[in-house]
């Protein structure tokens, strides 16, 4: 079930042999075959479809896809047009707008970041419906791992934006010699609203990374 197709299937091709990825793509075959599971099984890897490896400036790490029906498109934080922006999601957009002067999107899929070189992945890429973290401690954390590790190892300059704790322990697989390293707390109302997250300026930082290194900004809005 699991096939991840492109340039990233040459960089990431030993990890489908792996005793790991087999037992995951089972459990995940089973899961969605039994239950309604989100994203729909032919996102899985939007993330990864939607911004080619060779492609990656940018790195947003999530932590699970939404559980709720048509929120989730494979995308970490982003939610299908139409549908209502989660409260993390508003945070985002709401510190885009103070930090970049921009108006707050009224969609809101981030697929035109990602199609700009921003890979927005969470950790875990799959999840049973209205069960948050139900597919977690599966495989995909051990994936996705390889995933950043692999960035941090085959490519220069990237630029990784943590946010909130489980985000942060990710920089033990990142080089921080040769990539850029922004972190802040989580934008959900809980971390937002004690002051960790509003503020962190980290959309006109990454730009700012992003020219210094002779690069194009991204269209944030």
């Amino acid at each position: 079930m699991l096939q991840l197709t492109g340039t990233w299937r040459s960089h990431l091709e030993s990890e489908f042999n792996k005793s790991y990825f087999q037992k995951l793509d089972d459990f995940v075959s089973a899961e969605y075959a039994s239950h309604t599971c989100y994203p729909p099984a032919n996102q899985l890897f939007n993330a990864f479809d939607a911004c080619p490896f060779e492609a990656v400036k940018v790195v947003i790490i999530g932590q699970d896809p939404y559980h709720g029906a048509g929120q989730a498109n494979g995308l970490c934080f982003s939610v299908n047009d139409g549908i209502a922006h989660p409260p993390s999601l508003r945070n985002i957009f709401k510190e885009l707008e103070t930090d970049m002067n921009l108006p707050y999107p009224t969609s809101g899929d981030l697929s035109s970041w990602a199609k700009q070189g921003v890979l927005l992945l969470n950790a875990t890429l799959s999840v049973r419906a209205k069960e948050a973290g139900s597919h977690q401690k599966q495989g995909w954390e051990t994936f996705t791992n390889t995933v950043i590790k692999t960035l941090s190892s085959k490519k220069s300059n990237v630029i990784f934006l943590l946010w909130g704790s489980f985000a942060k322990h990710k920089i033990k697989l990142i080089d921080t010699r040769k990539h850029t390293v922004l972190e802040s707390g989580h934008p959900s109302p809980m971390s937002a609203n004690r002051g960790f997250w509003f503020g962190n300026k980290h959309f006109s930082k990454t730009n700012g990374v992003l020219k210094s290194l002779g690069k194009s900004p991204i269209k944030w809005g």
